[in-house]
């Protein structure tokens, strides 16, 4: 058996090896699956992201033809703001304007992960509240020029600069990173991977 992680986010890749630290197996393959990301009218956010998640892990099962016996792990992050999905910001304008609406209130952050052998699917949502202090125009345009909001959901990356504008989450931490560690290994050992 094979694990593949069907991401190319270097986070994704730092919490699954972390989440593996008791397999008996070096490592995971990688893939890079490329999936039409667009939200169909009427879906919720969550069946929005465990949709993406398992699109992800079918797509990385299929470019992991000649790998012996594929596991496949596809993984999605959305941040979820009145009900509004934010997702990667189009450019630092938009960026702006996320990171404005985030400012001082609380907003969810869902991730969703799939595993996948072929044969079935599971996956698992994790719903995290997360909480921005008040931010001036002044600390969001310095965000913004340091690039960091510009890859991710939202606007801000919590284990990095986007951390200090967190004032308090209500969840699981990984997750907002982009990979829910105990769900993970639920799911991996539901698959026999653990």
């Amino acid at each position: 058996m094979t694990l593949v992680l069907a991401s190319t986010s270097p986070r994704r890749r730092e919490l699954l090896a972390q989440a593996l630290f008791s397999a008996d197996h070096d490592g995971f393959e990688l893939v890079a699956p490329d999936i039409d990301e667009s939200h169909r009218s009427g879906e919720a956010p969550a069946d929005f992201v465990v949709r993406l998640a398992c699109e992800k892990a079918s797509a990385g099962l299929a470019l992991s033809a000649g790998v012996d016996a594929p596991v496949v792990l596809g993984s999605d992050t959305i941040v979820v703001c009145d009900d509004t999905i934010l997702g990667k910001p189009v450019d630092e304008q938009d960026a702006a304007v996320m990171l404005r609406s985030l400012s001082g209130r609380e907003h969810t952050v869902m991730t969703a992960v799939a595993v996948t052998n072929g044969e079935r699917t599971e996956s698992e949502l994790v719903c995290t509240k997360v909480r921005f202090c008040e931010l001036s125009d002044k600390d969001i345009q310095a965000y913004i020029a340091s690039k960091e909001p510009m890859d991710k959901a939202g606007a801000y990356g919590i284990q990095a600069i986007g951390g200090s504008f967190v004032e308090a989450i209500e969840g699981s931490y990984s997750a907002v990173v982009g990979l829910p560690l105990v769900e993970t290994r639920n799911l991996l050992k539901r698959f026999s991977v653990l």
